[in-house]
């Protein structure tokens, strides 16, 4: 594998945080064969022409972490689904990896000039608005792309040259509904008042309205900064379950006002656990919160994570949050080119990766053919003393892929 860089400098634009990161405070496969697992087969055309992948994601700007890691992954995914070689059928994959400073016209220039040299397939990103942009770009070049650690809704189904390698944010709010039995039970939405917040309020009331909850919401103005009162009016509720989605400065505040009104403490209170940058910012309040949980490094236990985890580490890098959507791109990307003997029949590499199966660091993937939506694992966490005065997840549980399945996209 050769890798080469390409810097974009940010000029303007900030994208969104990740729903899981943004709440935070400022099978075991052995006998596996390779196929099923994403390792090297030899079904592509030995046709030795290198063949070149645009990795387009966040190398500086807000999003830079979540860049970082799923670059860490990808090059780790490579390696495990070619056997260390770097190869699909005597081809060489060349990775340009472009950073797109979390800025969406940069982004979309990097493609139309990546595509405009040759490259048919295109990869990453952390922004929803950004992988929403690439998605037309594929479309309108067809050419195929799998979108990062972006959680956006509005990507599983987009088009048909658009697949992803992360969860979305249905995955999550389904998560957040495996901590109590929905049916019946009031779900209430503490959130701010903005576009992110009205969201998760959508999609709680959506998926989890459906199931039979009763879903209200406190929604609190952005620059609100004394929480009291609105703490008493999730108390005033009294759900069963109250689903927090909060960005920002304030999210230190906002967690301390729960805490000291007593909302932590007989409510079943459930947010998304990110990074690990975020492990300690939750104060008094980390043993009283259920997280939900896309992954953090330990949390599956399979062969496939512990071959990501080696290599990653070997490389001096830090499995994180968005490392398997890395690895788990590559290995998409190594199926599509082996089953279509190239990187030249785009709706081949599209047919192959449609229903396909696989065994990645979360453990049993599938492709869904319909919409294209990545069926996977989530995870229960909690956080627990390091013993360092610190803090570290602790595996709950595994919620089973069929369970958090998003409904089909229309």
């Amino acid at each position: 594998m050769r890798v080469t860089k390409k810097s974009l400098a940010l000029t303007f634009g900030v994208a969104t945080m990740m729903a899981v990161a943004a709440c935070a405070p400022s099978t075991g496969d052995g006998g596996a064969d390779p196929a099923a697992s994403g390792g090297s087969s030899e079904s592509a055309e030995a046709s030795g022409d290198p063949i070149d992948v645009a990795l387009i994601t966040s190398t500086t700007g807000p999003l830079a972490a979540y860049g970082k890691t799923f670059i860490e992954g990808f090059e780790a995914g490579l390696d495990y689904a070619t056997d260390g070689t770097g190869e699909v059928g005597g081809s060489e994959i060349v990775v340009e990896t472009i950073d797109d400073g979390g800025d969406t016209d940069k982004a979309v220039a990097a493609a139309r000039d990546a595509i405009g040299q040759g490259h048919k397939i295109l990869t990453g990103t952390a922004s929803s608005g950004i992988a929403l942009s690439l998605a037309e770009q594929a479309e309108q070049n067809k050419v195929l792309y799998i979108s990062g650690p972006a959680a956006a809704d509005a990507v599983t189904g987009i088009n048909d040259y658009t697949f992803r390698s992360g969860r979305q944010s249905l995955q999550d709010v389904a998560t957040a509904g495996s901590f109590i039995d929905v049916d019946g039970q009031k779900v209430l939405v503490f959130a701010q008042d903005n576009a992110f917040g009205q969201g998760n309020l959508a999609a709680v009331e959506g998926l989890l309205g459906a199931q039979g909850a009763e879903v209200t919401s406190v929604m609190v103005p952005e620059d609100v900064t004394e929480f009291t009162p609105f703490a008493a009016q999730v108390l005033d509720a009294a759900p069963q379950m109250v689903f927090v989605a909060w960005a920002g400065a304030t999210s230190g505040a906002m967690w301390q006002s729960l805490d000291q009104q007593g909302v932590l403490d007989d409510i079943t209170v459930v947010t998304g656990l990110g990074d690990t940058s975020t492990y300690n910012a939750y104060g008094a309040a980390s043993e009283k919160i259920d997280f939900l949980n896309h992954y953090f490094p330990g949390a599956a236990g399979n062969d496939v994570e512990a071959a990501m985890i080696e290599h990653v580490e070997g490389a001096g890098g830090t499995p994180d949050l968005f490392t398997p959507d890395g690895f788990t791109a590559a290995q998409m990307v190594v199926r599509a080119i082996e089953e279509a003997g190239g990187a030249d029949d785009v709706d081949a590499m599209v047919a192959a990766l449609e229903g396909w199966s696989f065994d990645g660091p979360k453990g049993s993937y599938t492709i869904r053919e319909s919409d294209h939506a990545l069926i996977q694992p989530m995870f229960q966490a909690k956080l627990v003393s390091d013993g360092n005065g610190g803090w570290k997840p602790e595996l709950v549980s595994q919620v089973a892929a069929e369970d958090v399945a998003p409904p089909e996209a229309g």
